[in-house]
């Protein structure tokens, strides 16, 4: 089956039926149509599996994909433009120009916590680039997969993207196939298995994963303001978020005014019940759960702590005093626990951090221009902000991705359109000039060569 769909998108992408503006355009406005049109169904898909209320699965789900959609429609035609560039000298009489030209054939693997946004988001700059795509949701969130499959099925022709139900085995299968492009957004692991499979037929990917992300505090910041947006980012989808905080790195002396601050914020937010705040998600699944009730030390408890199997209920929980040894540090998180770990000099709090090497995302909250400007240049990550959490990924013009262990390249608007094209360099030579100094039989001396090739390395 996969073999075979994958045949028709390849004639149909050898058709040249993709490349035309006009055809990404109406495609882009298909999809915006379809995901309209199928709203409560993705938000109660959402709320089947994961309990996300309805306010943070549009906020979170649905209006980044319709906002990248809208954002690509007005954009499109000056991201497809061929981009004139500077001519060597030498070249005279040339024109030099970068054209966008689509791989091809793509393949898009979408993760279970996010399930919509993160599927639609790439397939947004895939189309947007011309390409062809197939894409494997998530079946650990079967609701939304379901949705899923409707919307695409009503937005496009099944020869231009189509999608592909299963498990591994199935991710297997596809993987099997020489895709131009392979964009995959899952954990680590995952990445290396579709990085190794990439290799065999040496397709160029774009991996978005994860990582400890850490979160720095000093004693410059109100502790309010830092509790309760620290306290949002965290406690988001039940902590199952690639960019959440995963540990708190606090200056010592604040330890205690924060994690009281942090309580406050959580009860302003979930209540003193949070298992039954219709804000609260829940864990994906029960190996999931299980997992995060391994990392939970009832010794280092400071707040929440309380479960429920049945629900797959982890309340908000604070951590600490937590060591850089202690379980709960050895791994990604993705959940609602929150070490919080301290430091006396910056000396201290950098040699933690480097720990933790690549994250996809450091937050630090600090009013102090010098320490900020030394993070800056001195911790190694794939994006992040100051004095806030997560509101990195939702700016089109900001790249969305990791370095290192974290990913590799990057989306989001024209940088999603960029992900999924090849930059073709042209240069156009004109015939009425044609310089002798370049062919044998070589008469032109050494030191007048220098000066040649160093003058026309000047760029017109």
């Amino acid at each position: 089956m996969e073999s075979e769909l994958f045949r028709q998108q390849d004639a149909f992408f050898q058709s040249g039926a993709t490349r035309p503006p006009a055809f990404r355009l109406q495609q882009l406005r298909s999809l915006l149509n379809a995901v309209q049109a199928h709203e409560q169904d993705v938000l109660d898909a959402l709320q089947a599996d994961l309990h996300k209320s309805p306010t943070e699965a549009y906020s979170t789900e649905i209006a980044p994909v319709t906002a990248e959609i809208r954002h690509t429609l007005r954009h499109l035609a000056a991201w497809m433009r061929p981009r004139r560039q500077p001519t060597p000298l030498l070249h005279f009489p040339a024109v030099s120009r970068i054209l966008p030209e689509p791989y091809g054939r793509v393949l898009i693997f979408a993760p279970w916590n996010y399930p919509f946004h993160l599927l639609f988001a790439p397939l947004v700059g895939a189309v947007a680039a011309g390409n062809c795509v197939i894409v494997k949701p998530s079946e650990l969130a079967p609701h939304t997969e379901a949705v899923t499959l409707r919307i695409l099925a009503q937005a496009f022709d099944p020869r231009h993207v189509a999608a592909v139900s299963g498990g591994p085995e199935i991710a297997g299968e596809l993987l099997k196939q020489r895709f131009d492009k392979i964009f995959f957004t899952g954990s680590p692991a995952v990445g290396k298995i579709v990085l190794r499979a990439a290799a065999e037929h040496l397709t160029p990917v774009t991996l978005e994963l994860g990582g400890k992300s850490p979160c720095l505090v000093d004693a410059t910041v109100p502790l309010d303001v830092a509790a309760r947006r620290i306290a949002w980012g965290k406690f988001f989808n039940a902590g199952q978020t690639c960019i959440a905080p995963d540990f708190l790195l606090v200056e010592r002396r604040i330890q205690e005014p924060l994690i009281n601050a942090l309580r406050a914020a959580l009860s302003e937010m979930y209540g003193s019940q949070p298992q039954e705040s219709p804000d609260y998600a829940r864990i994906i699944n029960d190996r999931h759960f299980e997992r995060l009730r391994g990392l939970m030390d009832p010794a280092r408890v400071v707040h929440g702590g309380q479960t429920l199997p049945a629900e797959r209920y982890i309340a908000p929980t604070l951590l600490a005093p937590v060591s850089p040894d202690d379980a709960v540090m050895q791994e990604e998180i993705f959940g609602p626990l929150l070490p919080i770990l301290t430091y006396d000099t910056v000396e201290e709090a950098l040699d933690l951090l480097r720990r933790y090497p690549n994250p996809l995302a450091f937050y630090f909250f600090t009013q102090d221009r010098a320490l900020r400007q030394r993070l800056l240049e001195t911790v190694p990550f794939g994006g992040g902000s100051q004095n806030d959490t997560l509101v990195q990924v939702f700016s089109h013009s900001l790249p969305f991705g990791g370095r290192g262990q974290s990913g590799m390249g990057a989306y989001h608007g024209k940088h999603s359109f960029l992900a999924f094209s090849h930059q073709k360099s042209v240069v156009q030579r004109a015939l009425w000039v044609d310089f002798a100094f370049r062919y044998p039989p070589f008469r032109v001396p050494l030191h007048w060569l220098r000066r040649l090739l160093r003058i026309g390395s000047w760029e017109l």
